[in-house]
């Protein structure tokens, strides 16, 4: 006996009050937009600037005795990983400890420097700092312009693929519920003030490809069901294609969210942030690749018949059967 979080044969209506969830959908944009601007977001390290001490010893790092060392000098955000240098061998034991810029100077003082060393020099008493890397504002300024570029190039490409593929009106279905996704994501770490780093860059790129294959299964079935049942309302049309779906995507969604959480419980603090995002992110994107995508969508019409041509409908790619 199969497992079926959602039985075979549903008959959900989704489209009842298809304006309300576009009215919702369009109020929580509003608000994540407010709360960026007012707020902003709580950069990281990677887009604020700071200081990177590398440092090595005998002993396994451990993360939890570094970070315990650290907290009393309170020095703001410091992030410390475990990192792989193949200059150190096999038995290395290498650390890169990242301290946030503080206030009014560009990187961690020279006090604050041998504050963190002598810190951990108690703790670990044969560690050795390797390196200390200074990054400044013009960097991370930089960083946050290509990370910005990073995810409109994303879309933009998902824009080209999904016209190629479909028609202009998937294409911009589509490509709303992602620009959807993102502004959702950005507007929570805004609201909570949750650190946002590369990462975070990392999960919304993710987010993206993730939302798109569950909006491109759902466009698949829609247009092979506008085939198939051409007399019906277009709204009839995409209930059925999401009701025959709505199982498998169901099912990639909780899946995922179960690997996430678990992730989310026991990966620790340095990978916390991401995976918040992914979650966030794999809870709104199955939300609007139903909610928000197909009702674009139903708003905006689409071609019922492939075998005719039309000059009012489509693009020139309209009879490219992918």
């Amino acid at each position: 006996m199969r497992l079926r979080l959602v039985k075979q044969d549903t008959s959900f209506d989704f489209f009842s009050r298809w304006k309300l969830w576009l009215g919702i959908s369009g109020a929580m944009m509003v608000i994540a937009l407010v709360s960026f601007f007012l707020q902003g977001l709580n950069y990281g390290i990677d887009f604020r600037g700071g200081t990177t001490i590398r440092t090595e010893s005998a002993q396994p790092v451990d993360v939890g005795q570094y970070r315990a060392a650290l907290e009393v000098l309170e020095m703001g955000d410091i992030s410390i990983t475990e990192v792989f240098d193949p200059t150190f061998g096999p038995d290395q034991n290498v650390a890169m400890i990242r301290i946030e810029a503080q206030e009014g100077q560009e990187s961690a003082s020279v006090e604050k420097i041998r504050a963190v060393e002598g810190a951990l020099s108690a703790a670990v008493p044969d560690i050795k700092f390797t390196s200390v890397e200074s990054v400044g504002p013009k960097v991370s300024g930089e960083l946050i312009q290509t990370a910005v570029i990073a995810v409109l190039l994303a879309i933009g490409a998902v824009l080209v693929y999904i016209w190629l593929r479909f028609e202009w009106q998937f294409a911009l279905g589509a490509v709303i519920a992602l620009v959807h996704d993102v502004v959702l994501t950005i507007g929570i770490f805004s609201e909570l003030q949750i650190k946002f780093d590369l990462a975070i860059i990392a999960a919304l790129l993710t987010i993206v490809g993730y939302s798109l294959n569950d909006t491109v299964v759902v466009f698949d079935r829609v247009r092979e069901n506008l085939r198939k049942y051409k007399k019906k309302p277009l709204a009839e049309v995409l209930n059925i294609s999401i009701n025959e779906t709505l199982s498998r995507t169901v099912m990639t969604s909780v899946t995922t969210l179960l690997a996430l959480f678990a992730l989310f419980a026991l990966g620790g603090d340095v990978i916390r942030g991401f995976v918040f995002a992914m979650i966030w992110g794999v809870i709104v994107g199955t939300y609007s690749s139903v909610f928000v995508a197909s009702a674009i969508l139903l708003y905006l019409g689409v071609k019922r018949d492939w075998s005719k041509p039309t000059d009012t409908t489509g693009n020139q790619f309209a009879n490219i059967d992918a």
